[in-house]
């Protein structure tokens, strides 16, 4: 796990009992969010280990819940977060697994909008800070501390070298990058957390070049809402 700030240690403000199965399950459930792009119709959260066994317990189901809902980790309406979900439509549910997981606070996400289906498995490692480990299959590394752009695209050559020249010539460092395929010339995965996030234009100028499938934009700011920011796929 890569230390990024004091955050790992005293924790975030909150409500709820507990770092771990409380504020982390919220940024958790923002990142799957995000990552989907809007709040979604559907989801199902799968448990593993310790959030399997107090799950309610501790409010991680309505952590995970309000999360979905794109409240932050202070959010006072995380205590009714299965009502305020009901009332915006959105159904879930959720199962337990006892299959061997990266972390005991792991929880992996399915998540529908109309056609759209996504999943994210996460762990929440502590003092509410989260690790990412899968997005859609693909293998991953993050932990939401920074703006994070998500680039699906095919694995041809330059593609990369293109995206990180648009990135310098927007004036934004890469903080971390990491990349993941399914094959030589198949679908590619590519995660980059940047010191600033990135503008629409960008994205759009981004999206633009070959082999270019589709880019989210992760950014758990306060207040952020990349479906209303970022409204393209």
């Amino acid at each position: 796990m890569r230390f990024k700030d004091v955050f790992s240690i005293i924790g975030p403000a909150m409500t709820g009992p507990s770092s771990s199965h409380t504020a982390g399950a919220v940024r958790l459930a923002r990142v799957a969010r995000h990552w989907l792009g809007a709040q979604p119709d559907r989801a199902r959260m799968t448990l593993y280990g310790s959030f399997a066994d107090t799950y309610k317990g501790h409010g991680t189901d309505l952590a995970l819940i309000a999360g979905l809902l794109n409240y932050d980790t202070d959010d006072s309406r995380i205590p009714d977060a299965e009502q305020w979900a009901e009332q915006a439509g959105m159904a879930v549910e959720f199962a337990f697994s006892g299959l061997p997981a990266p972390h005991p606070n792991t929880v992996r996400f399915e998540l529908w909008k109309g056609g759209d289906q996504r999943t994210l498995l996460g762990s929440s490692i502590g003092g509410g800070s989260i690790h990412v480990q899968q997005l859609n299959e693909f293998r991953v590394n993050l932990t939401g501390e920074l703006p994070t752009l998500v680039l699906l695209h095919s694995d041809k050559p330059g593609t990369l070298g293109a995206v990180t020249s648009a990135l310098g010539a927007a004036d934004i460092n890469i903080a971390y990058m990491h990349v993941d395929r399914k094959g030589r010339d198949g679908e590619a995965l590519t995660a980059i957390e940047m010191d600033s996030p990135a503008t629409p234009e960008l994205i759009a100028k981004l999206r633009s070049l070959p082999h270019m499938y589709e880019i989210k934009m992760i950014h758990l700011k306060k207040g952020a809402e990349s479906d209303a920011i970022y409204p393209f796929a």
